[in-house]
């Protein structure tokens, strides 16, 4: 009996480490995680909204848009270029008044900024001031629908082709410390220091402007193949170029990077150990070099999957990719705040997600990971 009790306290424990029951730590983690997560997501959409009205700045540009338009519509009717000064003064500003109550401009700035704040949060987006989507329409959420799947589609082969290649490459040149190939590579790094729009300017130079085999830009040719075969096929040969130039961009670097990650994570003494005990080296890579760097894995993965959403404007504009990062590129360039507004509070959550099913992730594949402080209150 005494047995029994010895070997059932040790489950007890670990049932209620410090006294609290697991699920009351991982919910009271998880609670205290999200709440964090939701007020970083307000900060940023806040700035977001103050920095893309410039303080109110743009909402001075507006009155004046709205002062002009109404001007010129009233002088072009002869009816009232008939009435007195005073009259005309006093229609035009309540006509003024009228519109900018429509508009919500009646309100102050700090008013309004907050009125802002809860409809992105709550993902009602509105309408686009300037720009429209593809099929004629001003409302934010369907601008954005239509850009998404053009970046998801030219950053998502490039990333993913990206990840899995690095990867792959470091686990070699970790095997082969100091071939030919690895000096390559340790050679060639510092060329990852120019951004992916300066690769694609040299091909573009190159494949489209010398060579002539490869389309300057666009995601297919104008006017678009009529069958789908043809379509795959155009749409294939417009992402050569921008897929390249993301991937040697970033090739050189990321191949650097993992394959001195991997060199650490091999000098490690349990490494030896196992090496020393005759095991294959196909399972010393897996078991003790790949898992200890799992989490660190995933994060980048995880970072990589978010990066395909918002796009890089520069580099969409050069290609003249009709994705996210040209679209918020425009809406800069227009002052459009509710598509830059609405681009950015997807981004943000797309983020704050990650970022909390990073932190499930890493529970569930390292158990060194302390969840809700238990072992700091078993101690």
């Amino acid at each position: 009996m005494a047995q029994q009790a010895v070997a059932a306290a040790p489950a007890q424990e670990t049932r209620h480490q410090g006294g609290v029951p697991t699920w009351k730590r991982v919910l009271r983690y998880t609670v205290v995680r999200t709440i964090g997560l939701f007020f970083a997501v307000v900060m940023g959409v806040y700035l977001t909204i103050l920095i893309a009205n410039m303080g109110g700045y743009v909402d001075k540009i507006r009155m004046a848009e709205i002062q002009e338009r109404v001007s010129i519509r009233f002088m072009n009717d002869p009816t009232f270029r008939q009435l007195p000064e005073e009259e005309r003064r006093k229609r035009i500003e309540a006509e003024i008044a009228l519109e900018a109550k429509r508009l919500g401009m009646d309100k102050p700035f700090l008013v309004r900024s907050f009125l802002y704040l809860r409809n992105a949060l709550t993902l009602e987006l509105g309408f686009a001031e300037r720009m429209t989507s593809d099929t004629g329409s001003r409302q934010v959420r369907l601008i954005i629908l239509e850009r998404i799947p053009p970046t998801l589609l030219v950053f998502a082969t490039a990333n993913l082709f990206l990840f899995f290649i690095s990867l792959g490459i470091a686990l070699y040149l970790s095997r082969n410390y100091g071939n030919l190939l690895d000096r390559f590579f340790v050679a060639t790094s510092p060329l990852s220091s120019a951004p992916a729009w300066f690769y694609g300017l040299f091909l573009i130079v190159i494949f489209a402007a010398w060579l002539r085999v490869l389309p300057f830009g666009g995601m297919v040719d104008i006017p678009p193949p009529p069958t789908r075969w043809g379509y795959f096929l155009s749409l294939l040969r417009h992402l050569i170029l921008p897929v390249s130039a993301l991937v040697l961009s970033a090739l050189f670097i990321s191949v650097y990077s993992w394959r001195t990650f991997f060199l650490i994570y091999s000098s490690e003494d349990y490494v030896e150990m196992a090496v020393a005990k005759g095991l294959h080296p196909r399972l010393v890579e897996r078991r003790y070099i790949l898992r200890p760097t799992l989490p660190t894995i995933i994060t980048s993965f995880a970072l990589t999957l978010i990066s395909m959403w918002l796009g890089a404007p520069i580099f969409e504009t050069i290609f003249n990719w009709p994705g996210l990062g040209r679209t918020y590129f425009q809406a800069v360039g227009f002052f459009d705040t509710p598509v830059i507004v609405g681009i950015t509070v997807i981004f943000a959550y797309l983020l704050a997600i990650t970022v909390f099913l990073l932190d499930i992730i890493y529970a569930l594949v390292d158990p060194r990971v302390d969840i809700g402080g238990a072992r700091r209150q078993q101690g």
